[in-house]
Formats: structure tokens, sequence, C-alpha cells
């Protein structure tokens, strides 16, 4: 059996300028991000007489079952597009998560896509670095998903906290950043309850890319603050980002529970910054609190960043 494992990834700046679209206009994208502790896993193991072998079938479990003879009766996209690639054989694939994954603003997609890539170079003896991993990894989601960002694959399967810059394609500039942040606050996840499809938000977004660009000289503020470790700062532009970012589509907090949600953040002391995790209209607000000073009601998980991204290993 081989087991694979992937990081969620968390934005906290330049969400949306990493989309394709915006980087093809503007010739440059750049967000600040890390890799958490919450993660995706793909087991792939192969029986010697069985329904792999005997009966020639691939069996997938996610948050479903499926039983196909073919790559191409697989309903699955993620899973589909990777085992399409490597033309895998009969096997059977498990995909699970640490976090709600279906429209969590997590890059869950890309995440399973990287996880699955690594299984599968793992179970066919093909040697691919990190890197290489998410390169395909991206120009594989595109094939189901023609917005997707270039921060998604990157930023969970690379690990780490750091700034990216996007310049086209194949041209990305990491810059790895002290997390002596991360020891000063505590960073917490709260799900809001609602599940979406992001890819009708990100179309949206599309549309209207020129109210995208300020978030970029947010950025810049905070990774100024960041680097001379003005982190009261950096958490005030946590929320001048996010409030930026709303401003971008009036799909990202179109379901009103949300909205009741951000009104109870913005009236609990304890929280210092918050904002809506991915494209937005569901998945997970992300909120800052000192060390131990959380006190909302809501049910909030603490993470932490992580410094290694995809791994894996035969067992």
């Amino acid at each position: 059996m081989i087991i694979s494992s992937c990081p969620l990834r968390i934005s906290l700046f330049g969400g949306s300028t990493d989309n394709p679209y915006f980087v093809e206009k503007y010739g440059y994208g750049s967000v600040i991000s890390f890799a958490c502790n919450l993660k995706t896993y793909v087991t792939i193991s192969q029986d010697r007489i069985g329904f792999n072998q005997d009966k020639h079938k691939y069996i997938l479990n996610y948050s479903r079952r499926e039983e196909v003879s073919t790559i191409e009766e697989i309903r699955n996209e993620v899973i589909r597009v990777v085992l399409q690639h490597f033309s895998m054989p009969p096997v059977q694939v498990t995909l699970t998560s640490d976090a709600y994954s279906q429209g969590s603003g997590l890059a869950s997609s890309s995440s399973y896509i990287i996880s699955l890539i690594k299984a599968c170079t793992i179970f066919l003896g093909i040697q691919m670095s990190q890197s290489e991993i998410c390169k395909l990894a991206y120009e594989l989601e595109l094939k189901f998903n023609p917005y997707c960002g270039y921060q998604d694959p990157y930023g969970c399967g690379m690990g780490g906290f750091k700034r990216m810059e996007f310049m086209g394609k194949d041209r990305i500039k990491y810059e790895y950043l002290s997390t002596d942040f991360f020891d000063q606050y505590d960073t917490h996840l709260i799900f809001t309850g609602v599940t979406r499809n992001s890819r009708p938000i990100l179309k949206d977004v599309t549309s209207n890319l020129d109210k995208v660009k300020p978030m970029l000289d947010i950025l810049e503020l905070a990774h100024q603050a960041l680097r001379v470790k003005e982190y009261d700062l950096f958490l005030d532009f946590i929320n001048q980002g996010w409030y930026q970012k709303k401003q971008t589509c009036d799909s990202i907090m179109e379901n009103k529970s949300l909205g009741e949600m951000e009104q109870e953040l913005c009236d609990d002391q304890s929280v210092l910054a918050y904002k809506l995790c991915g494209a937005g209209n569901g998945g997970f607000f992300l909120a800052f609190s000192g060390k131990d000073m959380l006190t909302t009601d809501l049910k909030a998980v603490k993470i932490n960043v992580v410094p290694d991204g995809v791994t894996g290993e035969s067992i």
C-alpha cells in the first residue's frame, strides 16, 4: 500500500491576483500564504486476486464509492485526470482529509491532486520533485477548472510560510518567510457550515479584474510589516485585505449566514483579525487571536504552519 499526504493552504494576502487571467492581463500576481497542519491523504493499493487483478475494476472511495472498468468512467474529476495522465492500471484509491474538503477555500482539490500524483509516482517508480509535482498538478486541474489560481498547487505542495510571485506560466518566485509571527498569535479555522462551488465566484472575479489590483498594494504593505516584525500592523492589513476582497465581487458574501458569523467575529474583542478563506461564500473563516485568548462561541480549530509539502511512502 502507498500512502501520501499534502497540506491544505491558507492564503493571507493577494488572493485572486494569482488568477491566470489576472496574471495574463497585468503580467504579475503575488500572494502570501502558508501550508497548514491539516492535510489531505491518499492511499493506493492493488490486490493480487480480487477486484483489481481478477475483475479489472478500479475501486474509488471518497465521499462516495465508485466501481468502474475504465478510467474514463470515473466521475470524480480529481481522480480521473490523474489516473488518465499516468495510465494507471486497475487499483483501489481512497481519498480522506483532516477538514471538510468540498468548497472549503483551502485548495483541497489541488492538495488531493498533489497527493494522488505523489502516490502514483511511487506506485510506478517515477522520480518527481515537489516543484515538478506542483506544476503537473496545476496543468491537470486546469482540465476541469479553468479558473484555478497559481497559488493553489504551489501553496499546498511546497509547504512553509511564503510569498509567491507569479509572472506567467512556469515563472514562479518563492520567498520563504520567518514563522515568528505564529509564535506570537494563535491561528484558527472556523467552519461556516456552507459549502459551495468556487468556479462561479472565480468567474465573477475574472470579469472584475480591475477591482482585484489594489490587493497587491495591501500585500506589499503587509510584507514590509512582517519583515520588520510589526505584527499588530500585519494583522491590521489582514482586515484591510479582507475588506478589499469583498469589494471585488458581490457573491463573496452572498450567503446570509456568513454575514451573521462575520458580525460575531467582528464583535469579539479576542479576535484580532479575520477573513474568509478562498474564493468566498462558504468554507472556513480564518481568525487570529492572542495566545490562548480566543473567546468566540463559534467552533474553532487551532492550526499552525508546517514546513513540509507533499510526502509519500510505500508500506
